[in-house]
């Protein structure tokens, strides 16, 4: 008779039949006996300091590797905390298996050991939220993989109470999940379509991070090459196809979106990233045409439920290449003619901005120097970079200044707008690319990526004690801190001002810090010297160039605390949200 197995070991060995070679998460008891048993599996286990950032590494590595990533916290407080990467997961569509110890189920209702009804405080914001017995483990684990993973990605979560894990029961085979089937469209469906695409005048294709994470960048980029069409890429769809791309309109944004008249959509939402679709950014005539996985987007906001297409990325995408039969559209048309009007100007003033020298540094001297000298380490088209930016002014502003050539190369605060996910994202993204065997892939090589953070100082702030996370294992990643001493902006830009402000504050006086000022030129490089790894402290071109060069090639974390111009004088906004005035609306029916 087999010996049985302690609940831990029947919840791990679920686990690894599963597949899963990555848990994120910050251990206690009794949930460190489930880690103890994933780990003499041969699971990877990596531990954080606080739940949020490891539940945020772990709906990254969802989206980096395309199944679910795991997450293991305690229960309670542990729960509320790894909360953050529920809504991340959710407002991204990324796949995450969250994991939690609860207490023992004879004393609920009791005040038991950080007792919380977490199956009712999660299941309106998950796919699935079960709470596992010794004999259901495998069926409850499967289930919501499963559920995480198929159709639009999200979070499914189980709850393990403490006589579950610390129990003694019997193995059983775990259900294997296999790939999500994938959907093609109805071909009548695709016929109009392609009759829209062909009559245009004015046609362009968004690509959204949906595109990347469907690993659907041969269709598109086969798409692109032979019709022509212009596409716009979001944020994170950047590389799906090259930013060199000549089809790309990335520099001429609010031209493509306002000139276009039949817009195709794949694998992206019409929300406020894209301005929903409406007035006044895109043309009030416009036809949209949205590809989803997930029926209940089609038709949101400005869509047209009659022209959208349920199915999967790659293999509609392919449906409209066959049909296209090699059709082009004409890129002498007046609508090219404005994109690229719109692109030499954009470009020619971005290019100025990169050219002013003065100390403190601009956002755009900053970046276009760390630029120059990572291009010439490692060239955009070797794919070996992976870029993590958050910080609402360094993420919109340096999004269009570092290239990328391949997909699943940029990550930023996404869908959710989430500040504090950087370094749990950069974690993730070593992980999904540099441990052996990895699961995630991306460029013409399976060679090692480095992982660069731009980080805001106020994103940065959230969740800097994970530089030691890194330091612990052995994670080489290398992180700017574009320090204005603010949220958004800075108070001053000199130290007596900045006191005088200060002292104001501490004692209730008029004049004093304003509710979005951080303190004066904090030294955040000192963060990674007490962790093991390096810090630099700049403030010229000069020395921000030596700091990348050396830092690039460093074999443990690297901290750059670049100290930038205050900007205490510009207005308070988020470039996303500017100019985006209610529009008058009339009713669908």
């Amino acid at each position: 008779m087999a010996q049985p197995l302690t609940g831990a070991a029947l919840i791990a060995r679920a686990l690894h039949q599963l597949g899963v070679k990555v848990i994120f998460g910050l251990v206690g008891i009794p949930v460190v006996q489930i880690a103890e048993e994933a780990i003499a599996l041969g699971i990877r286990f990596i531990a954080f300091r606080n739940e949020q950032a490891a539940s945020y590494a772990a709906t990254a590595y969802g989206y980096l590797t395309g199944k679910p990533g795991v997450c293991l916290v305690v229960g309670g407080p542990g729960v509320l905390h790894a909360m953050a990467g529920i809504g991340n997961s959710s407002g991204n569509a990324f796949p995450l298996l969250l994991l939690a110890g609860s207490s023992e189920t004879h004393m609920v209702t009791k005040g038991a050991f950080q007792e919380m009804d977490a199956i009712s405080l999660l299941s309106p914001h998950t796919k699935i939220a079960i709470r596992s017995t010794l004999d259901s483990i495998p069926q409850s684990l499967s289930t919501a993989y499963r559920t995480s993973w198929y159709g639009r990605g999200g979070p499914a979560f189980v709850d393990l109470p403490a006589d579950v894990i610390q129990g003694d029961g019997e193995e059983t085979t775990t259900y294997v999940v296999p790939t999500p089937p994938k959907a093609a469209s109805d071909p009548e469906k695709i016929k109009r379509v392609v009759q829209l695409l062909k009559s245009a005048k004015s046609p362009l294709v968004i690509v959204g991070k949906g595109a990347a994470y469907a690993q659907a960048e041969a269709s598109i980029r086969q798409l692109i090459d032979e019709t022509r069409i212009p596409f716009l890429p979001t944020p994170m769809a950047k590389g799906v196809l090259p930013d060199s791309h000549p089809s790309n309109t990335a520099s001429a944004r609010s031209t493509a979106l306002k000139g276009a008249d039949v817009v195709l959509i794949l694998g992206a939402r019409l929300n406020w990233i894209l301005h929903f679709g409406e007035e006044p950014k895109w043309n009030s005539a416009v036809k949209i045409i949205q590809v989803d996985i997930s029926a209940e987007e089609l038709g949101k906001n400005n869509g047209d439920p009659a022209l959208g297409i349920i199915g999967d990325i790659n293999v509609v995408t392919s449906q409209l290449i066959s049909a296209l039969g090699g059709w082009q559209y004409d890129t002498t048309s007046p609508f090219i003619k404005a994109l690229k009007a719109s692109e030499f100007k954009n470009e020619g003033r971005a290019a100025q901005s990169a050219k002013v020298n003065k100390i403190p540094m601009t956002y755009a001297k900053t970046f276009n120097t760390t630029k120059l000298v990572l291009d010439k380490l490692s060239p955009p088209e070797d794919g070996n970079v992976v870029y993590i930016s958050e910080g609402a002014n360094t993420m919109d502003i340096s999004r269009s200044v570092f290239p990328v050539s391949h997909p699943r190369l940029r990550l930023d605060a996404g869908t959710y707008a989430t500040m504090g996910v950087g370094l749990g994202y950069a974690i993730a993204a070593h992980c999904a690319y540099n441990l052996p065997n990895p699961e995630a892939y991306s460029g013409p090589n399976v060679s090692r990526k480095k992982v660069v953070c731009l980080e805001g100082d106020s994103a940065f702030g959230f969740s800097l004690a994970e530089v030691e996370t890194m330091a612990r294992y052995g994670m080489d990643i290398l992180i700017f801190v574009i320090n204005n001493g603010g949220v958004y902006h800075g108070d001053s830009e000199e130290a007596d001002k900045w006191l005088e402000m200060q002292k104001n504050t501490i004692q209730g006086n008029a004049g004093g810090l304003r509710s979005s000022s951080l303190g004066w030129e904090v030294g955040y490089e000192k963060v990674a010297e007490m962790c093991g790894g390096k810090g630099y402290l700049v403030r010229t071109p000069e020395e921000l160039k030596r700091a990348t060069e050396e830092g690039f090639k460093a074999n443990v974390p690297v901290v750059v605390n670049v100290i930038i111009e205050a900007g205490q004088a510009q207005k308070l906004e988020f470039a996303w949200q500017a100019n985006s005035k209610k529009t008058k609306k009339v009713a669908k029916l």
